[in-house]
């Protein structure tokens, strides 16, 4: 008897996972399936579980495709249950192609074909509905976010859009998505749409999707001018729909946290605000060729605008930017200085141009340290007067921190949870107006 295995959380059970059992069962006699904890979900970083154990393994019972049905609670149990079974096949989704690999010494593993598209009409009895998701744009950050999209449970990523065919159609055969020609059709086979495409072209898609009653999580920076901001941001509240910028370090629980402390009276009242964001950067890559939408402030500028507007508001009095620049006339190394009533701060980001990468809140009783990458904030440090007395604290940041804007954005839309706070559209409307100026500034 050839006995197969396979391993999943299997929240909000949908046609994709019975496709999945179905194949898997067909790979030999005899089919183990393995259903994760809760609690094990949360340790490899699974975010929005929302079905409880028993409904889960309930859902995969049904079906009529498992032998047995047990559970998987701790990491290395895969190989222990393998070898306890006396299991011939590993099988799971395509979309984990190479993470399993290392149990072909155990048993044969296969990685079967994901399920490219959810149909809606299966799940609208649902209490939660899969949230069907388009990505637009191929670059480096949309494969990033396909790979934290698997770390969100209650999302399906139905297909890509680019308006070069070719690019589209090679992330759809990496991705195992659907590739779409007409950003009509793109529209209608999807609820909200991902927006990683080069800068210039975030104002056009947020709003062609907003007009379509699609929900939008649009890279940063959203838009480039104020009025643009304003206009989605009011677009958005009157047709009940969810615009979030995804700066992912606003969503991370470490940055939470640090707000929290920063504003909790904890380093006394906040008087500035210096974060640096630089890295090196190929002098042939997109920042650092595109005349029109390239450059180190257009590219990190929204990192290190973030804790300032986050702890000393939009009310700025004066801002003033400093810039080298390239011989193409990008910038390479920029400083924006803010003034505020009672507080001032310095945002600086370099592409090619290499500095110490901290975050520093400074306040009236000790300040906050954070080293780079603070961005990620996964440690940070309150000092006071006296060196010895240093307060210390850690947080976690999973993979590449998007799951926890893309968990954000999905739990707002259903309603379960508020996230706005995080990151307002009022907040983002004053960072479209920062980038606004620079460009006005900076560019002829």
């Amino acid at each position: 008897m050839k006995k197969v295995i396979t391993y999943g959380t299997f929240d909000l059970f949908h046609e994709g996972h019975y496709r999945l059992l179905q194949r898997a069962k067909e790979l030999g006699d005899y089919l183990i399936v393995g259903v994760t904890t809760e609690e094990y979900d949360q340790t490899r970083g699974k975010l929005n579980v929302l079905d409880p154990l028993l409904t889960r393994v309930e859902n995969v019972k049904k079906t009529g495709f498992a032998d047995e049905i047990i559970i998987e609670s701790s990491p290395g149990q895969k190989v222990r249950d393998i070898q306890r079974y006396e299991v011939d096949i590993f099988t799971v989704g395509s979309d984990w192609v190479g993470a399993f690999d290392y149990l072909k010494d155990y048993c044969q593993v296969v990685y079967l074909e994901r399920t490219r598209e959810i149909s809606s009409t299966m799940l609208r009895e649902q209490r939660h509905r899969i949230l069907r998701l388009g990505v637009i744009g191929t670059g480096r950050i949309a494969g990033r976010f396909m790979t934290e999209a698997r770390a969100v449970s209650g999302v399906n990523v139905q297909g890509v859009y680019n308006p070069r065919w070719e690019s589209a159609q090679e992330f759809s055969r990496r991705w195992e998505v659907n590739a779409y020609r007409d950003l009509e059709a793109f529209f209608q086979a999807v609820d909200a749409v991902y927006i990683a495409s080069p800068h210039g072209s975030h104002y056009g898609y947020a709003k062609a999707a907003l007009e379509r009653d699609r929900h939008v999580l649009c890279e940063k920076p959203m838009v480039l001018s104020r009025a643009e901001g304003e206009e989605l941001a009011a677009m958005a509240k009157g047709r009940g729909l969810v615009l979030m910028e995804a700066i992912k370090t606003a969503y991370c629980p470490g940055f939470a946290q640090l707000l929290g402390i920063a504003g909790s009276g904890t380093i006394g009242t906040v008087r500035g605000v210096d974060a640096c964001f630089t890295k090196l950067a190929d002098p042939g890559s997109r920042e650092l060729t595109d005349l029109e939408w390239g450059g180190s402030f257009t590219e990190l500028g929204s990192y290190v605008l973030l804790p300032i507007i986050k702890l000393l508001g939009t009310q700025w009095s004066q801002l003033r930017f400093d810039s080298v620049k390239g011989e193409n006339g990008l910038d390479l190394f920029t400083r924006a200085q803010f003034l505020y009533p009672g507080g001032m701060a310095c945002a600086t980001c370099g592409l090619g141009v290499k500095s110490e990468g901290k975050l520093v809140i400074s306040g009236t009783t000790g300040y906050i340290v954070v080293e780079a990458p603070w961005w990620k904030t996964t440690y940070f440090e309150i000092h006071r007067e006296d060196p010895n007395e240093v307060e210390k604290f850690s947080a976690h940041f999973l993979g590449d921190g998007l799951r926890y804007e893309l968990s954000d954005f999905l739990s707002t839309i259903n309603g379960s949870s508020r996230s706005d706070f995080k990151l307002t559209r009022k907040e983002s409307v004053a960072l479209a107006g920062v980038m606004e100026q620079f460009l006005k500034e900076n560019r002829s």
